[in-house]
């Protein structure tokens, strides 16, 4: 792992490297595209998300370079006795940076910012594909209680 992590929440010029980031595997650029770029919904959406207090989106930083990144989002709720959750999304690590640790040191941060806002209940989502994040997230101690699901729609 390298020696100097730290991480802050992403401004707008960190964009391109979250992009970046999100296109890395073949998942993602499914998902996203070869080229998301230009796509000026991404900085809309940024936007709301930057000006949510509930949104944390965080950047992993080494030497002054992103190299991982997750989406952190406080969610109030009115079950299990009105605990409040921490959703943990879109997380990566920089492919040059994977199986260093650094996955594990960006959950505790995650963690420790989740709890720190009152938070009791740790969420997360990943494809059915990425067994290897799977196994990651179980030996975090995450456990698959549930069956998610998603519906998208094309307009």
């Amino acid at each position: 792992m390298p020696q100097s992590l730290t991480h802050r929440k992403a401004n707008r010029d960190d964009l391109e490297d979250i992009l970046n980031l999100y296109t890395d595997d073949f998942l993602g650029q499914a998902r996203e595209g070869l080229n998301p770029f230009s796509a000026e919904s991404y900085r809309t959406a940024f936007d709301k998300i930057d000006a949510d207090p509930n949104h944390y989106l965080m950047v992993v930083e080494t030497d002054h370079k992103i190299i991982g990144t997750c989406h952190l989002t406080l969610l109030p709720s009115l079950t299990l006795l009105g605990q409040t959750r921490l959703l943990i999304e879109a997380v990566r690590v920089h492919e040059q940076y994977r199986n260093q640790k650094i996955g594990a040191w960006m959950m505790s941060e995650a963690i420790s910012y989740g709890k720190s806002k009152g938070a009791t209940v740790f969420q997360l989502t990943t494809n059915k594909n990425r067994t290897a994040a799977k196994r990651f997230y179980e030996n975090l101690g995450f456990e698959a209680s549930h069956e998610g699901m998603k519906f998208y729609v094309n307009e």
